[in-house]
């Protein structure tokens, strides 16, 4: 059930926070997993925090032991409630633009839903920042790297993804859109934007509904349930936690250096799905075993995966000094702490 501190726009005109906060930040999307996370982070901070969430893949428990603070506030309704974002806009210092669809999963299964979210929202966003001149982060992704082999991924290097049947390409499409119009601001009308190419990121909260790898092999290794790999688990990634990426989203957009760049953030420890699964295995002190997955019988006929995705951070670490913290091991033991009877009412 949803606290009465919870706003709904369509019955009710927004409450000026009236606070000796620094800045006034709005996030969308600030109920899913990284958006509540960045929402930690702000406050702790000392800013006020406008979270708009319409909960759709996000979750209220992400958010609600912010409920009553001073400096909170959520709103449950959808970035494509134009009225509503442009007074939101409006009244903040700040935009983080976090709200998106998330997971191959649901990539698959909605790529309708996939491209309507991420461009319409990403569109007005743009609009009213632009208008009002508010400074604004725009998420992107390391999927837009596509079928690309050229590694580290570096921020300039060519963009190759499938063709437009493949709907597992639809997500990666739709935010390198996001790149252009939001680049686009920025060489018309100067506007402060930043965009930020996320790589995997994981961390506590985050939920395997959507297929997300690393929450999904430690929930089956705590309980014991076979791991499924997905292919031959050759294939490999790069995680990054969730603090580590969130506490760099600020410093990007109070450096002016970053305003109009495109800025990969994320880790360069490079692991195979195969041995993340081992891994998940020994730290959790589990006797699960590994069950491979055709791609075929997880996502469909076609579906086609990118075979190495690893981040060069050099252009982070020059503009902002940014490296991360957090290993691979650490992020699988905060993980399986959610997992755990001990992690009580925690939901991941």
């Amino acid at each position: 059930m949803v606290s009465r501190a919870v706003i709904n726009f369509r019955e009710a005109s927004v409450i000026k926070i009236d606070a000796d906060s620094n800045m006034k930040i709005l996030i969308t999307g600030g109920a899913g997993f990284v958006g509540s996370h960045l929402a930690d982070e702000m406050i702790g901070r000392g800013n006020d925090v406008t979270v708009i969430d319409d909960l759709s893949t996000g979750r209220y428990s992400n958010i609600e032991h912010l409920e009553g603070r001073d400096h909170f506030r959520l709103i449950i309704d959808t970035v494509l409630n134009q009225r509503l974002m442009e007074e939101l806009i409006r009244e903040s210092d700040r935009v983080f633009h976090m709200a998106s669809a998330v997971g191959v999963r649901l990539i698959m299964e909605q790529p309708v839903k996939t491209i309507e979210t991420i461009f319409h929202g990403t569109d007005a966003i743009l609009k009213f920042c632009s208008r009002f001149r508010k400074r604004v982060l725009i998420p992107s992704t390391s999927e837009v790297y596509g079928k690309g082999t050229s590694v580290p991924f570096k921020e300039e290097d060519d963009l190759l993804t499938g063709a437009t049947d493949k709907h597992r390409w639809a997500y990666a499409c739709a935010k390198t859109l996001d790149e252009f119009l939001a680049l686009a601001h920025w060489k018309e009308t100067r506007l402060p934007v930043v965009v930020v190419r996320l790589f995997n990121t994981v961390g506590p909260r985050q939920t395997g509904q959507y297929g997300m790898v690393v929450p999904r092999f430690v929930e089956a290794a705590v309980n014991g349930e076979p791991i499924e790999v997905h292919g031959d688990g050759t294939q490999s990634r790069c995680f990054g936690h969730v603090s580590d990426i969130v506490s760099a989203l600020g410093p990007l957009l109070e450096k002016s250096e970053c305003f109009g760049q495109v800025i990969n953030l994320g880790n360069d420890e490079e692991v195979s799905i195969i041995e993340l699964a081992n891994r998940a295995i020994s730290l959790t002190g589990s006797k699960s075993t590994i069950k491979f997955v055709p791609y075929s019988d997880a996502y469909g006929e076609g579906f086609e995966d990118m075979q190495r995705r690893v981040p060069s951070l050099e252009k982070a670490r020059r503009l902002i000094g940014y490296k991360p913290t957090r290993t691979l091991d650490d992020i699988i033991n905060d993980v399986s702490r959610e997992f755990r009877p001990s992690a009580g009412s925690t939901t991941a």
